[in-house]
């Protein structure tokens, strides 16, 4: 019997990312409208990053990512969605400590909460 070699990787579409990903494998919080679920933050490049979310849940066109360990909110939209993995374009990052726009008072909360300080 013959087997084809097969991609470690196999992928239907072609890489359209114009900057390497690199791994990340950090927790986050997933903070929208009615909405706090935890993640995991598997790749980053310069304009985006991969979450795979604890659970399959429906997410809304745009998240604040909330990257614990690093204090960051990474608001982005969303782009692609596939099961508990979804795909953001970041569009704006900011840190958490000490005083924070309005728009990202429940992201701060969400921090509080996950541990940060």
């Amino acid at each position: 019997m013959i087997y084809a070699p097969m991609a470690l990787f196999p992928s239907d579409r072609p890489e359209r990312r114009t900057e390497p990903r690199r791994p990340a494998n950090v927790a986050g919080v997933v903070v929208g409208p009615g909405l706090e679920l935890g993640c995991t933050i598997v790749d980053v490049s310069d304009q985006g990053m991969r979450i795979r979310l604890s659970r399959n849940l429906a997410l809304p066109d745009e998240v604040i990512v909330v990257e614990v360990g690093a204090g960051l909110a990474h608001e982005g939209r969303v782009v692609r969605r596939q099961g508990v993995e979804a795909g953001l374009k970041r569009q704006r990052q900011t840190r958490l400590g000490g005083l924070v726009p309005a728009r990202l008072t429940a992201a701060r909360e969400a921090w509080l909460r996950a541990g940060g300080r």
